[in-house]
């Protein structure tokens, strides 16, 4: 299997959207030569941010019923409200505040489940989210709250400020989404099926979380992987090598090593992952969602999420999925022929039968080797260049100059791991905090599987009328260190590594009044535009030379180890996006149809559009955890926001420097602060100070010779 770029989910949990403001999920010293590394003021919490990230499993469930409580107070306040008394203090100001509140309270008690080293804590964790996920669902649905605020509209429309106005007309529209204008007898039935729809969906990524499989190979079955790849791996008592499914083992076996029948067992394990409980849940999800929509009438599950997107309907998502698929296809199976034919000579160079068939355990190995024939890319010396602490260094480096920011370690941080990392942000000119990040890295049994940005406290004003500063946290599952072989990263896990911390800008920069449009609270086709553009840093020279150093010597990349990279860049581009293009086009099906068979429906389209067949016994959308992660009819977004990201980049940063801070600050000022404060068209047009196009897009992905002029007159 080969993915594109990286993988992000974020916790959207839209059939309780009303109330629920959701989230998505070293020392050292930095160019100026000083340390910059500052101590908190206890080891046990963080006094600024109040987040504990050390309660037991019986002070998660007290707490959770305590907010509970404190929340149904603060909504049965304005439940309350004498309609003909409704002013902003007595209504949305209450429910701005209550969301402020709730969203940092929640999330210690939800965050736990993906990163707590204990698995009693992460269970005590699943269940908060639970429970936490049925009461949103039930404060969603209040009647009597959503009559004072169209009451409030009626009478205060035009005299509020503009973000306040903003806030109560996205209330009222997610309150008719909710059912809120339907007999009893539907908001009942909704209700019912919201409920179920959250418990399962984190039931759904809690199993993936927990997945632990392990394969045995000999040193035979591991020929052609790097010599720290193996001994990394732990042995079993018979002397075999234990490889586990997660990023770490998976992606560089499948790329390097040798031996089809272990890349096949891998392959098949992969896409094994929880299949018969998650193939259920997943085709449960599917009939209520389908179910949901209809309730509040749509016409599928796809209308019903699209209607908040920059997209609006599924019509316009398959002209762009089926326009880029025109345009893709040649190119694909260019590349696949190619790919063939290496496959043809490899099998005859080592004495093996050639079946004249590309599988999905194929790919990745073959794919890897374009990159090493066409372009020379020696992955095994590029490694040696990336180790984790450098390329750690240089990142905090160039975003801190490109976003006029600051970051200073936090010593003796209260964190839920002992190789976590707290790091406080602040403006490089007024010196002052704008918040905090946390660094989780390494993998480890129970940890989240994936790659992710998880918001922890919203940016936004807090009941006292003083700013709460925003936290989020990084988590990643890149190598751990040794004794004998540092931490070192192949360059699509630092592209991983910039793209994510992109997401923790956009988090850390917002400066918005309300918890609802702090950060990435943006359009689902929008959200991925900061970090898509931000991905280019680590296509340039000047960004890599920075995050890169020989982890023995400190010498850096050769000029021709580095141009040979750069130029990898459009290596297999078609197979690529036409594997995005698969996804995208499996999960629009799913969720226009009211019932499905997820392992065929992925299946076809696989076959269909990239003309590999899925491994039989697999089911890739088991452990698609976007599906159950607020991407269900969305995944389309990681394309559509390429469209934006491409043009911000080549238009301004390209062309006015990379790294110029110039244009880096207007980008935080007119882009990462505004959240979703204000609509992402708007934004873009502000920034670019036009339409934007696709020029650049196709350009990137080979399907254009040049990207127009901007702005040439």
């Amino acid at each position: 299997v080969f993915i594109l770029g990286v993988s992000v989910t974020r916790a959207v949990r839209r059939y309780s959207e009303l109330f629920y403001c959701s989230s998505s999920k070293l020392k050292m010293t930095l160019q100026n030569g000083s340390d910059t590394s500052v101590r908190s003021c206890s080891s046990t919490a963080d006094e600024n941010h109040s987040l504990r990230w050390d309660l037991t499993p019986e002070e998660i469930r007290h707490q959770t019923q305590r907010l509970i409580r404190r929340m149904k107070q603060a909504y049965d306040s304005v439940g309350s409200v004498d309609i003909g008394n409704v002013c902003f203090e007595n209504t949305l100001q209450v429910i701005g505040d209550a969301k402020a509140e709730y969203a940092a309270s929640r999330h210690v008690l939800d965050f736990p489940q993906y990163v707590s080293p204990c698995k009693e804590v992460r269970l005590a964790s699943t269940e908060a989210d639970k429970r936490l996920s049925d009461f949103d669902v039930e404060v969603s649905m209040r009647a009597d709250v959503f009559q004072r605020l169209i009451a409030l509209q009626e009478k205060q429309s035009g005299d509020l400020l503009p973000e306040s106005e903003r806030f109560l007309g996205r209330l009222l529209k997610l309150g008719k989404r909710s059912g809120l204008h339907l007999s009893k007898d539907i908001q009942e039935e909704i209700k019912s099926i919201s409920k179920q729809i959250s418990e399962l969906s984190i039931d759904f990524n809690q199993n993936l979380n927990e997945e632990n499989t392990v394969l045995l190979f000999s040193q035979e079955d591991l020929v052609g992987l790097a010599e720290s790849y193996v001994n990394g791996l732990e042995k079993a008592e018979d002397g075999r090598y234990k490889v586990t499914l997660a990023y770490p083992h998976y992606f560089p076996l499948m790329k390097r090593c040798h031996v089809a029948e272990t890349r096949r067992k891998m392959e098949m394990a992969f896409h094994s992952r929880c299949k018969d409980v998650n193939t259920a849940i997943l085709e449960q999800l599917i009939e209520l969602r389908a179910r949901l929509a209809k309730l509040l009438g749509f016409s599928s599950h796809a209308h019903y999420v699209l209607e908040m997107t920059v997209a609006k309907n599924p019509e316009n998502v398959a002209r762009f999925l089926d326009e880029l698929y025109k345009r893709l296809r040649p190119v694909g199976e260019q590349e696949r022929h190619y790919l063939l034919s290496l496959k043809r000579a490899d099998c005859e160079r080592r004495g093996l039968a050639f079946d004249g068939q590309l599988h999905a355990w194929d790919m990745p190995y073959y794919m890897n080797q374009v990159e090493q024939v066409k372009f020379a890319v020696d992955k095994d010396k590029l490694l040696e260049y990336f180790p984790l602490e450098v390329v750690t260094e240089g990142l905090l480096n160039i975003y801190q100059d490109l976003l006029g920011l600051r970051f200073q370690r936090v010593q003796d941080a209260h964190v839920w791991h002992d190789s976590v990392k707290l790091y406080s942000v602040l403006d490089s000119v007024t010196g002052e905090e704008m918040g905090q990040f946390y660094l989780d890295l390494h993998p480890r049994e129970g940890k989240y599987g994936h790659a992710a940005c998880f918001g922890l406290q919203p940016g936004c004003l807090g009941p006292d009328g003083k700013r709460r500063m925003p936290v989020a946290a990084l988590v990643a599952n890149f190598t751990k260190p040794t004794s004998s072989w540092p931490s070192l990263l192949q360059h699509h896990e630092v592209e991983t590594f910039f793209h994510e911390f992109g997401h923790v800008m956009h988090e850390l920069c917002s400066q918005t009044r309300y918890a609802e449009f702090s950060g990435t609270q943006v359009e689902t086709d929008f959200v991925e535009v900061p970090s898509q553009m931000l991905e280019n840093w680590v296509w340039e020279k000047e960004p890599l030379r920075r995050m890169s150093r020989h982890y023995k010597d400190g010498s850096p990349i050769p000029d021709g180890l580095l141009d040979k990279l750069i130029a990898s860049r459009v290596a297999n581009t078609g197979l690529m996006n036409l594997r995005q293009i698969v996804l995208s086009k499996a999960d629009q099906t799913l969720h226009t149809k009211d019932r499905a068979d997820t392992a065929a429906e992925f299946a076809k389209h696989s076959e269909d559009i990239l003309g590999i067949p899925a491994t039989p016994g697999t089911n890739m959308t088991a452990s698609f955890s976007h599906l159950a992660g607020g991407y269900d009819g969305q995944y389309y977004s990681y394309l559509w926001s390429e469209v934006y990201s491409m043009d911000i980049f080549f238009s301004r940063f390209k062309k006015e420097g990379i790294l110029n801070p110039k244009v880096g600050r207007e980008y935080r000022r007119v882009v990462l602060e505004a959240g979703g404060s204000v609509d992402g068209m708007d934004m873009l047009k502000m920034f670019l100070g036009r339409e934007p196009c696709q020029d650049a897009f196709f350009q990137c992905k080979g399907l254009a010779q040049t990207i127009t002029e901007q702005n040439s007159q």
